[in-house]
């Protein structure tokens, strides 16, 4: 069986993430629309939900990349979950009103015993702003090591940001 078998859904930590759905629409715009989103992530501004879903269902099919929707119930999206295989990367987003509550560390573990033990990934990399210090705390937390060498320089929309790797090794 295709360990990326759609749907698919992620249990462990106390989250269930889950494929976006059309329904999750409204709720996308509340959790992924924000300047501080903007700024650490390629999350898009302006932002419109219905191109992000369609962007999410064509990488999905195109490279098996995983956009999941972070949940504690199987149904209220609370932030986003990002699992790019081929490129063995991760990443997270939680919803500004849902800070506060371990929901990156518990995603950012779920992804990492997924990435390393269903998919047999080697090395997952976390790739951080280098101003984002809540998020290199969560990469701490969840195990990532800061990898050696000069930080990523990557210019989006007009400014250039600066993105340090962290990685997270099989046992």
């Amino acid at each position: 069986m295709d360990p990326l078998a759609w749907p698919l859904t992620l249990t462990g930590h106390g989250l269930v993430l889950r494929e976006w759905n059309d329904a999750d629409l409204e709720v996308m715009t509340e959790l992924l629309d924000h300047p501080e989103i903007h700024a650490n992530t390629p999350i898009p501004s302006p932002f419109d939900p219905a191109d992000y879903l369609a962007m999410i269902r064509r990488t999905r099919a195109e490279d098996n990349r995983l956009h999941l929707a972070i949940t504690t119930d199987g149904k209220t999206a609370l932030g986003l979950a990002f699992l790019a295989p081929t490129r063995a990367e991760a990443g997270y987003v939680v919803g500004p009103a849902h800070r506060g509550q371990g929901l990156a560390v518990r995603t950012t573990r779920v992804l990492t015993e997924f990435g390393h033990d269903v998919l047999g990934l080697d090395e997952i990399r976390l790739r951080i702003n280098t101003t984002n210090d809540p998020s290199k705390g969560v990469a701490r937390s969840a195990g990532y090591q800061l990898a050696p060498g000069e930080p990523e320089r990557l210019e989006r929309d007009g400014a250039v940001v600066f993105l340090e790797i962290w990685t997270h090794q099989a046992d």
